[in-house]
Formats: structure tokens, sequence, C-alpha cells
């Protein structure tokens, strides 16, 4: 039987205050050693330990209450939800005085991922523990003073108590990161916003091609659990390219109670995992996500006998059309739905992604265009969108697309704007009913418009066009702001190759062209 002992600070069940306060704690234990951007990368792992490690001691505990003298090693296996080895437990490791901590901590790691390989292989990510110049023991020690004040086992932390904690560090990593934050976290308004929209149930099938840290995934069970309804029967899927960042998504998801999601790692458009037996792939009842803004070197190369570009290769070197390609061939016949966040560009630009746009409008499964709010997210300031898919529309949005500005329902922030809750309602009410939410000073505006109208406007998908004209100029002036951004760009990474070819050729001097 392995043993266990049990930490010191022994507490009532624990406030969200407190355990904010400790995770933070943690975070703050890296600083100076660790750039902030890399807290995550450290702290998660071991915030997961702990929890692994006190939620086993707990499930010890309740199997001698029930078993007494009749427990054994084969009993007591079937108590756990995973294995924790001999000599592998928080309290075996950090209580050890001799040799170098973070080499103990990595064995530990590698211990626990061998003895759960199908739930935790490479759980613990790839960082090395070892290495004192990344990590020094002080900031592991730092690490563990904090964690050993506070129990995680669940009769002390409850799972959705933990996963508000889990997401809290996200939120606070996020604000530490600045730019890089949008590899890993979408604002939380925007995530609600796609998941209210959607409208996830019991027993379906839910799937995010670009999890990151798993949000949207964690907001779904969320949404399911405030209604009343059996979250745990839902099916969650996600991939993401991100060794460190799926590893975040898989933990968050664990101890939001779901240990059987299915979170791949890998690049999504050169290399999709969920697929069925047959080889083909995979569809869900909701496919949702926030993916990388106008990904270059995607993988375009492969895509012209891919089955996804069902409406054409989009562009080399811009992605957004292939992940919208993506998500609409993951959506299941008849109940599939998929919502996903694009930069406004998607909506007007030509060349391929215009006979693209043409295509997918003319199928009649782009249900609605939302406009968003400037300034919400963490990797860009270019205005986004968002585009809801139906495999099959409500029989009066048939042959229609519904816009719905919201670009003004935002409070403004000193870094980032957000959304609030009401805003979100305001927008999420405005694309279920199809009008105005309680007249027009509720800053939404909504036209539900026939296919004719905008096969007239050859296909393009400009919300000024649509919507009413006091809020056009000011999204004619956002348009204007992404064309020229994305023409800006265009024309460097043209010069780019152009200069490289003059290289190529032995011409270094361009006779002052500028």
């Amino acid at each position: 039987m392995i043993s266990q002992t049990q930490s010191q600070h022994d507490v009532e069940q624990s406030t969200l205050e407190e355990l904010e306060s400790r995770l933070w704690a943690a975070a703050n234990a890296l600083r100076g050693p660790v750039d902030p951007a890399d807290f995550k990368t450290y702290v998660f792992p071991m915030l997961f330990w702990k929890w692994l490690s006190d939620t086993w001691a707990y499930e010890h505990d309740q199997a001698v209450e029930k078993y007494g003298d009749d427990l054994d090693d084969e009993i007591e296996a079937d108590e756990h939800r995973f294995v924790l080895p001999e000599g592998a437990s928080w309290y075996d490791v950090t209580t050890r005085t001799a040799g170098n901590l973070g080499a103990h901590v990595q064995q530990a790691f590698t211990d626990i991922e061998q003895a759960n390989p199908k739930a935790l292989a490479r759980i613990f990510g790839d960082a090395n523990w070892a290495d004192q110049d990344r990590i020094p023991a002080h900031a592991i020690l730092g690490i563990v003073k904090a964690f050993n004040q506070i129990r995680l086992s669940p009769d002390r932390v409850s799972s959705d108590l933990l996963g508000q904690g889990y997401e809290y560090l996200l939120k606070n990593f996020a604000d530490s990161s600045g730019k890089k934050a949008g590899e890993f976290f979408t604002p939380r308004s925007v995530v609600h916003l796609l998941v209210d929209v959607l409208q996830p149930t019991e027993a379906e099938t839910v799937y995010d091609p670009a999890c990151g840290s798993g949000g949207m995934l964690v907001s779904t069970i969320g949404k399911l659990r405030a209604d009343g309804l059996q979250y745990q029967s839902l099916n969650l899927y996600g991939q993401e390219v991100n060794l460190t960042t799926s590893a975040i998504a898989r933990m968050n998801l664990i101890l939001n109670g779901f240990d059987s999601s299915r979170i791949a790692r890998g690049d999504t458009l050169r290399d999709p995992k969920h697929r069925t037996v047959a080889g083909n792939l995979r569809r869900f009842d909701v496919v949702i996500a926030n993916p990388p803004f106008s990904l270059k070197d995607w993988g375009a190369e492969n895509w012209a006998t891919d089955p996804r570009a069902f409406c054409g290769v989009p562009p080399a070197g811009n992605a957004d059309y292939a992940w919208v390609q993506h998500m609409v061939a993951s959506m299941k016949g008849r109940t599939g739905r998929a919502g996903v966040v694009m930069p406004l560009g998607v909506l007007f630009r030509g060349g391929k992604e215009a006979t693209i746009r043409k295509c997918i409008v003319e199928a009649d499964q782009l249900e609605a265009v939302i406009a968003l709010p400037t300034g919400l997210f963490y990797s860009t300031g270019i205005p986004a969108c968002i585009l809801i898919f139906r495999s099959e529309k409500l029989a009066e949005r048939q042959g229609h697309v519904l816009f719905v500005d919201a670009a003004a329902r935002f409070v403004k922030g000193k870094n980032q704007n957000t959304m609030s809750d009401d805003d979100v309602a305001a927008a999420v009410a405005a694309y279920r009913t199809g009008i105005d939410p309680d007249g027009e000073d509720q800053g939404v505006n909504v036209r539900l418009v026939p296919l004719e109208e905008i096969a007239g406007n050859d296909f393009d998908l400009n919300i000024g066009r649509y919507v009413r004209a006091e809020s056009a100029e000011e999204l004619d002036l956002e348009t204007a702001l992404v064309r020229y951004q994305e023409a800006r760009a265009e024309r460097i990474t043209a010069e780019e190759a152009l200069f490289a070819r003059l290289a190529a050729a032995g011409i270094a001097d361009l006779g002052g062209v500028q």
C-alpha cells in the first residue's frame, strides 16, 4: 500500500477568494527568474500534481473507511481515478532534502505519465524542471510553499471551484503575456457569446479544432451545468498544435471533471486527428473555435485533393478560409452547427477568398454574421466577427443570412475592451429573434438579408452594406482600416519575395526604389 503524508495545513472547505490568493502566490514565486509569459508552463503542472496527490490521498482515506482491514492493493486500485506510483506524490517529493528538487519533480511527472498512459500521457508538458538556469530551486520551493497552504481534495475544493480558480490563473497569465496570450486564451465574453448562440445540449459532441487552453469546451460544460442539464453526458473533443497549451487544456478539462475528453496534439489543417474508423473526418454536433487569424504557412500545398476544400483552396499566405471549410466539413448532417471567430477581412477580401465565400453563401449554410467590438483580443487590434453555420437552417432563415451588428456593445478598458454580460445577452437575443432587442437604444442592429441581395453585391458580406445607416459609417471605417492593414502586409510580403529573388540573382541594389 502506498503511504501518503497529508498536508499539515488542515482547513475547512476553501473559498474562491482563498483559492485564487494561493494560486497567484504560486505564480508570484516565479517572478524574476521566469518570464511572465512562461508562468503557465510551470504553475499548471504543479497545480495539477498537487490536486492529483490530494485527491489520491482523499480517495485512499475513503477506501480505508469503506473497507477497513479488507482493503488490499487490488481493491484500492478500483477506488482511484488515476494511478499515483510509489514515491511520486507531492508529499513524497517536496519533502525530500537531498538532490536536485527539479530533477525529483521531473521524475515524478514521468512516473505518473507512464503509470497512466492513456489518460495522462505528456500531461505535464515538456518543461525541463531539472534546468536550474530556467527554473531555480528557490522558485520551485516558492510554488511548493504556496500550494502547501491549501488542500485541493474534492472535500475541500469542488471541481466547479477548482475550475474557476484555473480560469482565474489563465486570465491573469493572459494579461501578463500581452499578444502571446492570443495563442492560448480567448476573452471569455466572446467564448460565452459563441456558446450561447450555438446552444450545446445533453449528450452532444462538441469539437474545438484550435482549442488553446480549452476555454470553449469548459464554457460548454459551464453552460449546461448552469442550465441544470446533464453536463457529464457531453462528449468533448479538441486539437491544439502547441504541446504546452494542449497539456493545459487537458488539465483544465480533467479538473472540471472530464477525464474522458479527447484533446489531440497536432496541426489541425495539415493533420486533423479526429477521424472515423474508416479514416474520414469525424463530424460533430457543435464545432466551435477561435483559430489564429490569417495564419501563413498553413499547408496549402496539400489541399488541392483535400475533401475539406469543397469550395476551393485558400491562399497559401492566409488560412482563414481553410479553418472555415474545416469547421463546416466537421459538422454533422441535420444537427450540426458551427461558430468561428474570424478577422473582419473574410467578409470582403477578393481573389481566391471571394470565390470560396461565394460558394459557401450559395450553399446556404451560413446562418449569421455577428460583428464584434474592436479591441477585445490580446493578439490583434484588427476588428473581428463571428460566422455561424448550420447544416440545416430554420425554415424562416433559409435563403437568407442574418447580420447582427454588436460592434457598439462593449465596455471601454485601459488596455483591452470587454463585453459585459448584458452586452453578450443583447447580441444573443438579437441573433435568436432576428430583431433589434427592446428597441433601438440597445446598440445592436439586426437584419435578415436574402441571398439575392448578397449576390447583387458580388457576395461581399461587409456588414456596413446591410445594417442600418447609423452603424454603417463606423463599420466602413473599420473595413477601410482592415483593408489598409492587409494591403500593407501583402506589399511587405511581396517586397520580401522580390528582394530575395534579386539577391539570389546577384542584384543587391534597386537604385533607390522604395
